[in-house]
């Protein structure tokens, strides 16, 4: 029984409750006026979720921002691949008249381009005549119309296959050792000695690789289309039976030594665009070793999406110029 202090009631000795609560089972936890166990209703510093048109909005807005973004990165982009063919060009023109320009250096990036990318050429112009060919040649014989495959190897492989042929390889072969080379320079701050002992990388790295990819894109694109058409005439006379004075006279007379010139000033734009990309990307890398990876990976995707874009301009301005004959 427990006793009593004198001079107090027995209703003083009940126990004090804890502090901040009122002795319940809930341990002192009052729910916020006016509010649930959340607190959402009462909390002044709460804001309701968006809604779904809002969401909707503020997607649409990022979306035009990161598009916006992307147009202005190809703009900046574009603009300097145009300044370095100037400068380029400007460098190559004063080391030829000061005689200076590195001949062996471009020597050496001819040979080596040449030898990287020879051999895939071939392997792919040849499949290539033969499989127009064959596809053409089978549609011609069903409409009494075989005397045509000719014409359409002259076009097809001349004007269109031959310089993408080449250009795609000379972009993946040596576009992309062209970007490794120099970025592999420029981690190691060779551009930067270059730079700092008044030597113009441009002069001294850019313009010989330039030089000699232009040159070997020309040299390729003749003998990949000189591959493709006789690749194609063996196919037409071999397996589909056609006649060869067929072939080679629809040949002679869709071809025109237009054609030629076309080809040949395509391969050598193709080149210009593979070697810039590759150079622009390799002096630009900043991040390490694993920069001069991605630098490569940009490089050759950059070189292959330009390379359609430019090819449908000269096809159009090439057809407006100089059109088909009429026969």
């Amino acid at each position: 029984m427990a006793s009593v202090t004198p001079g107090t009631s027995p209703a003083d000795t009940r126990p004090i409750p804890a502090a901040g609560g009122d002795g319940g089972d809930d341990g002192g936890r009052r729910p916020p006026p006016g509010g649930g166990d959340d607190g959402s209703a009462g909390d002044p510093a709460y804001s309701p979720p968006p809604s779904l048109p809002d969401r909707a909005a503020g997607y649409l807005r990022k979306g035009a921002d990161s598009l916006l973004d992307s147009a202005v990165g190809s703009f900046e982009q574009f603009g300097a691949l145009s300044a370095l063919v100037l400068d380029t060009v400007h460098a190559t023109g004063r080391a030829l008249v000061r005689r200076n320009f590195s001949w062996r250096e471009f020597l050496e990036q001819s040979w080596f381009l040449a030898s990287v990318s020879l051999l895939p050429t071939l392997l792919i112009a040849l499949p290539f005549g033969l499989v127009l060919v064959l596809q053409v040649g089978s549609l011609a014989n069903q409409i009494g119309a075989p005397s045509f495959v000719g014409a359409v190897d002259a076009v097809g492989t001349v004007r269109e296959a031959a310089p993408i042929i080449t250009a795609i390889v000379l972009a993946g072969a040596g576009g992309s050792a062209i970007c490794a080379d120099l970025g592999a320079r420029t981690i190691r701050d060779e551009i930067a000695a270059m730079q700092v002992m008044g030597l113009d990388e441009v002069e001294r790295l850019v313009a010989p690789r330039l030089l000699a990819t232009v040159m070997v894109s020309i040299l390729l694109n003749g003998i990949v289309s000189m591959a493709g058409i006789i690749s194609g005439y063996l196919a037409d006379v071999t397996v589909l039976h056609g006649a060869a004075g067929g072939f080679l006279n629809s040949f002679t007379t869709f071809a025109q030594p237009a054609d030629v010139i076309e080809s040949e000033l395509k391969a050598a734009l193709f080149g210009i665009l593979a070697a810039t990309v590759a150079s622009h990307k390799g002096l630009g890398v900043s991040k390490g070793p694993s920069g001069v990876g991605e630098a490569v990976n940009q490089s050759v995707v950059v070189t292959g999406v330009a390379l359609f874009v430019i090819n449908l301009i000269l096809t159009e301005i090439f057809l407006v110029l100089v059109p088909p004959p009429f026969i």
